[in-house]
Protein backbone atom coordinates (compact mmCIF):
# COMPACT_ATOMS: atom_id res chain seq x y z
CA UNK A 1 0.00 0.00 0.00
CA UNK A 2 1.31 3.52 -0.95
CA UNK A 3 2.43 5.58 2.18
CA UNK A 4 -0.49 8.12 2.93
CA UNK A 5 -3.78 8.63 1.38
CA UNK A 6 -4.98 6.58 -1.35
CA UNK A 7 -8.60 7.26 -2.99
CA UNK A 8 -9.77 4.09 -1.47
CA UNK A 9 -9.09 5.34 2.48
CA UNK A 10 -10.11 8.95 1.40
CA UNK A 11 -14.00 7.44 0.63
CA UNK A 12 -13.34 5.08 3.44
CA UNK A 13 -12.53 7.97 5.59
CA UNK A 14 -15.41 10.08 4.27
CA UNK A 15 -13.66 13.01 3.47
CA UNK A 16 -14.14 15.74 1.17
CA UNK A 17 -11.61 16.80 -1.21
CA UNK A 18 -12.51 20.39 -2.90
CA UNK A 19 -10.02 21.58 -5.90
CA UNK A 20 -9.71 25.80 -5.44
CA UNK A 21 -8.65 27.18 -8.82
CA UNK A 22 -5.70 30.01 -7.77
CA UNK A 23 -5.65 32.04 -10.82
CA UNK A 24 -7.66 35.62 -10.59
CA UNK A 25 -10.14 36.62 -11.13
CA UNK A 26 -11.37 32.58 -11.37
CA UNK A 27 -11.06 31.28 -8.35
CA UNK A 28 -13.62 28.31 -8.62
CA UNK A 29 -13.95 25.86 -6.53
CA UNK A 30 -15.32 21.99 -6.75
CA UNK A 31 -15.34 19.16 -5.20
CA UNK A 32 -13.97 16.12 -6.63
CA UNK A 33 -15.44 12.70 -7.08
CA UNK A 34 -13.43 10.36 -5.30
CA UNK A 35 -15.38 7.36 -6.62
CA UNK A 36 -15.08 8.28 -10.12
CA UNK A 37 -11.25 9.21 -9.57
CA UNK A 38 -10.56 5.77 -7.87
CA UNK A 39 -12.56 3.93 -11.04
CA UNK A 40 -10.25 5.96 -13.30
CA UNK A 41 -6.57 5.31 -11.22
CA UNK A 42 -7.46 2.47 -9.22
CA UNK A 43 -8.51 2.22 -5.20
CA UNK A 44 -4.50 2.44 -4.33
CA UNK A 45 -3.55 4.77 -6.31
CA UNK A 46 -1.64 7.78 -3.99
CA UNK A 47 -4.32 10.49 -3.61
CA UNK A 48 -2.07 13.03 -1.71
CA UNK A 49 -1.84 16.65 -2.94
CA UNK A 50 1.24 16.44 -4.37
CA UNK A 51 0.40 13.21 -6.70
CA UNK A 52 -3.37 14.75 -7.58
CA UNK A 53 -2.69 18.44 -8.92
CA UNK A 54 -0.57 17.91 -11.39
CA UNK A 55 -3.36 15.41 -13.27
CA UNK A 56 -5.97 19.17 -12.60
CA UNK A 57 -7.15 21.39 -14.11
CA UNK A 58 -9.77 24.15 -13.51
CA UNK A 59 -13.05 22.95 -15.48
CA UNK A 60 -13.64 26.25 -15.66
CA UNK A 61 -11.17 28.31 -17.20
CA UNK A 62 -8.57 25.73 -17.93
CA UNK A 63 -6.08 27.22 -15.40
CA UNK A 64 -3.52 24.60 -13.48
CA UNK A 65 -2.52 26.55 -10.58
CA UNK A 66 -4.93 24.38 -8.20
CA UNK A 67 -4.48 23.58 -4.75
CA UNK A 68 -6.55 21.11 -2.52
CA UNK A 69 -8.51 21.01 0.53
CA UNK A 70 -9.29 17.71 2.15
CA UNK A 71 -11.67 18.09 5.13
CA UNK A 72 -12.43 15.26 7.48
CA UNK A 73 -15.67 13.75 8.07
CA UNK A 74 -17.59 16.23 10.61
CA UNK A 75 -20.95 13.87 11.49
CA UNK A 76 -21.55 13.81 14.88
CA UNK A 77 -19.90 10.67 16.70
CA UNK A 78 -17.01 10.78 13.54
CA UNK A 79 -14.32 11.09 15.81
CA UNK A 80 -15.40 9.09 18.68
CA UNK A 81 -15.83 6.56 15.83
CA UNK A 82 -12.29 6.97 14.47
CA UNK A 83 -10.85 6.39 18.09
CA UNK A 84 -12.51 3.56 18.75
CA UNK A 85 -15.02 5.28 20.72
Amino acid sequence: MAKGWTFQSLIDAKMTVMAQCHRAPCNHNQVLDLVKLRDRFGPDAPAMADDLIPKLRCAKCGGKKVGLIYTPDTTPNAYGKAKGG
